[in-house]
């Protein structure tokens, strides 16, 4: 049995795909216990909602900004459910010498009692300036509610957080019938709360922008989950958290220190075996410096645990002025440096064409029709391979742990991985296993670390997962002759295995087989080929009519130690060679020594060697030669 593990989502993009992983192993909650392959207890804990409805929360710290938090409002708070009253309910309305109508600080309004149905009712304080009237959950009469603060007017701990007597979790938003997040407006005080998203499937559009990662949550969240970073705004054009000092330097305050060591105790001493944790980091704002200060913290507090981080960077435009583009790539190169030495691994991931000064072409995918602009599109990708690639320390039949996982790539000072995934994995309805894999020439994945990658490149090292092919699909009718060499073998997992081996030969290979698909309901994007059946699968040809939503897909996804690495790596360190840091001194000022950005960039260029192989030492020679 797996043990448990700690995820920490540090900026709005990783909270993005944060959002979506959460949704995607909610979806999975919804299916038979005694199919489930993985153990949801390795990242999910047990809570009771209102009326003692038992749910799972994210064993979760998300550290945001202000106005990233908008969606968690009415209703997204409950944790312990009310006490159920039977009573009569009246509302006393105190106009005041005013005669504003607005209920003295003493009435029964402002204490969250509203009137019942056949009262009067006067006008409600503004949402934004005074508190809002919250659902008191099933059991409570008409009327009956707990207040809690908008965004701006509640505590550290979050919109909508109060305190652990009243809370237990975030309830996820409520949608209308076309799918679109409704309104607090719609969230009647007294009312029951909108079915769980646990027991209810959601359509949401899925060409619509989702700006903030907390409008398309599918699971609840405990109230110790999210810390709102108030120095900072979510967007505008000031006062955002920028550069790399700037996250750095707000761990450095104590009050923000022991809200973090405060929400992180509260998780770590309740595991019965905690194996380490997951922190997924923006790697292109100032978020990489938090990210580096929070590493550093749980390298020397939990000595001995695991640390996978995740860096995480949307898809930009290439539109983007010259100045974002230097402290996106002066931010990136030192939270490379700094989460990878304190983490167990570490791997960049990003549907962009490039992490440098020239802008590529996003990542495609053959049967997927996405919007790499919209940050709720590449996400949920990030998240479909992130559900896959953490497979191996969530199985229910194994002992696999983080650190078991880093172990197998980080030898030899490779401390960074990258990650490959094909979502979903091109198999046609009812092929077998070798079949699927014989149909293509090479792997069909697609490197997620925005650097272009040499067909037929090799590794050193992998872990590959693929989900979603039932064990009938294994292999082809047993007592014929067998097509190939994959055909000859009889499990799933020797298949894979062997397939790896002879496309990879000399790398040190893991491979892990699940019938488990990744499932894909709403708030997930239906971005998926009409070619694609409702499992997922390759159909002859589309169907005449309009597709029905895709349920659940195949995926395949490896993290891989790859001399491509070399190639992110290096090519990092020349970008930055380029850049002139007089240009930049409004990022330095904010408290990096010129000095430690130089050391920082020879500690890049000595990171990228550790993946130099004879051919890209050639490679680098040439371009040495040309410049």
């Amino acid at each position: 049995m797996p043990a448990e593990a700690v995820t920490l989502q540090l900026g709005p993009y990783a909270g993005s795909t944060g959002a979506h992983w959460w949704g995607l192993q909610a979806a999975a909650l919804r299916r038979p216990a005694e199919a489930a392959e993985l153990r949801s207890s390795a990242l999910l804990r047990p809570a009771h909602a209102p009326g003692g409805r038992e749910v799972h929360v994210p064993r979760l710290v998300a550290l945001q900004l202000k106005g990233s938090g908008g969606a968690l409002r009415n209703g997204d708070a409950s944790v312990e459910a009310p006490v159920t009253w039977n009573g009569a309910v009246a509302a006393y309305l105190d106009t005041g010498s005013q005669g504003t109508g607005v209920p003295a600080s003493g009435s029964a309004e402002a204490r969250g009692v509203c009137s019942d149905a056949g009262g009067t009712q006067g006008p409600r304080p503004p949402e934004q300036d005074a508190p809002s009237p919250c659902p008191a959950g099933p059991g409570a009469p008409p009327g009956m509610g707990h207040w809690c603060c908008p965004e701006g007017l509640g505590t550290d701990a979050g919109p909508c957080a109060v305190s652990d007597r009243e809370t237990d979790g975030i309830q996820a938003p409520a949608y209308g019938q076309r799918g679109e997040r409704l309104p607090s407006s719609h969230l009647i005080p007294g009312a029951a709360p909108a079915p769980s998203p646990l027991a209810a499937v959601q359509d949401v559009p899925s060409g619509r922008n989702v700006p903030l990662w907390s409008h398309h949550p599918n699971v609840q969240l405990h109230p110790k989950s999210l810390y709102i970073i108030r120095q900072y705004m979510h967007d505008g054009d000031c006062g955002c958290l920028e550069a790399f000092a700037q996250g750095e330097g707000l761990l450095q305050d104590p009050a923000c220190m022991e809200e973090l060591e405060d929400r992180l105790h509260y998780f770590t001493e309740e595991c019965d075996s905690l194996q380490g944790f997951q922190v997924l980091c923006d790697l292109h704002n100032g978020f990489s410096g938090v990210g580096a200060k929070v590493t550093e913290l749980l390298r020397d507090e939990y000595s001995g645990k695991g640390i996978l981080s995740w860096g995480l960077t949307p898809a930009l435009s290439s539109g983007a002025d010259s100045h974002r583009n230097a402290y996106r790539l002066m931010n990136t190169a030192l939270g490379i440096i700094h989460l990878s030495t304190h983490s167990s691994l570490f791997c960049p991931m990003s549907l962009g064409g490039s992490l440098g000064l020239k802008p590529q072409p996003p990542v495609t995918f053959p049967y997927l029709s996405y919007d790499a602009s919209l940050s709720s599109h590449s996400s949920a990708i990030l998240a479909a391979a992130l559900d896959t690639l953490t497979v191996p320390y969530r199985l229910s039949c194994s002992q696999g742990s983080i650190l078991h996982l880093a172990e197998t790539l980080n030898f030899s000072g490779r401390k960074v991985a990258a990650a490959w995934a094909s979502v979903p994995f091109p198999a046609l309805h009812g092929s077998s296993l070798p079949d699927a894999l014989c149909t293509h020439q090479d792997v069909p994945w697609k490197l997620l670390a925005s650097c272009r990658e040499r067909r037929g490149s090799s590794c050193f090292a992998q872990s590959v997962v693929l989900r979603g092919l039932g064990k009938d699909r294994a292999s082809s009718s047993p007592g014929r002759q067998p097509r190939s060499p994959l055909h000859a073998w009889e499990s799933p997992e020797l298949i894979l295995q062997h397939y790896l081996h002879t496309a990879f030969p000399g790398a040190f290979s893991t491979s892990h087989v699940l019938e488990q698909p990744c499932y894909t309901p709403a708030p997930y994007p239906q971005f998926f080929s009409p070619r694609l059946s409702r499992q997922g699968f390759l159909l002859d040809q589309a169907p005449p009519s309009s597709p029905a939503a895709v349920e659940s897909i195949p995926v395949l996804a490896a993290l891989r130690s790859a001399p491509v690495l070399h190639t992110l790596l290096y090519g990092l360190y020349k970008d930055l060679q380029q850049l002139n840091p007089r240009r930049c001194a409004s990022f330095f000022s904010a408290g990096l020594e010129q000095e430690d950005f130089q050391e920082a960039l020879h500690r890049l260029r000595t990171l990228s060697q550790c993946y130099e192989t004879e051919l890209e030492a050639e490679e680098s020679d040439d371009e040495a030669d040309s410049d």
